[in-house]
């Protein structure tokens, strides 16, 4: 004799991308030791801690190479510019990005320190009264 009533299923249904999710808890709210932070979460961490860093030579140095590779590049085949012109361009031009890139991302990082302070509870969140943004000075 056939089955004549339908299996029950279970409540975990796919998502439009097919993955199946569980309901989680449904309980009491989770303390924060128990939460931990999601991949969402967790990537939105590690950008504000990425952005929150004081701005490097290095990474300005770094920054402008690549930007006066692209350059040379360009001017050796788009341009098609002669080889020790490309060159010498392309070194005035990494000369020129590494303060440039410094000091705007100084900027930057200053802007962001800022409001970081201002959003933290500072007060009026209009700093020292100086224009000047608190950094943190290595020893």
């Amino acid at each position: 004799m056939a089955q004549t009533k339908k299996k029950r299923r279970s409540k975990h249904r796919g998502n439009a991308a097919g993955v199946i999710e569980s309901r989680g808890r449904t309980g009491r709210p989770a303390t924060a030791a128990e939460r931990k932070l999601t991949d969402k979460e967790l990537a939105a961490q590690r950008r504000r801690d990425r952005m929150m860093r004081e701005p490097t030579w290095k990474s300005a140095a770094t920054r402008a190479a690549l930007a006066a590779v692209v350059f040379g590049v360009l001017l050796v085949f788009a341009f098609q510019t002669e080889i020790p012109q490309a060159i010498s361009l392309t070194a005035m031009v990494f000369l020129f990005y590494i303060p440039l890139g410094y000091y705007t991302d100084q900027f930057i990082y200053r802007r962001r320190v800022k409001q970081e302070t201002a959003r933290s509870g500072s007060g009026s969140g209009r700093g020292n009264g100086d224009g000047k943004a608190k950094t943190k000075v290595k020893p």
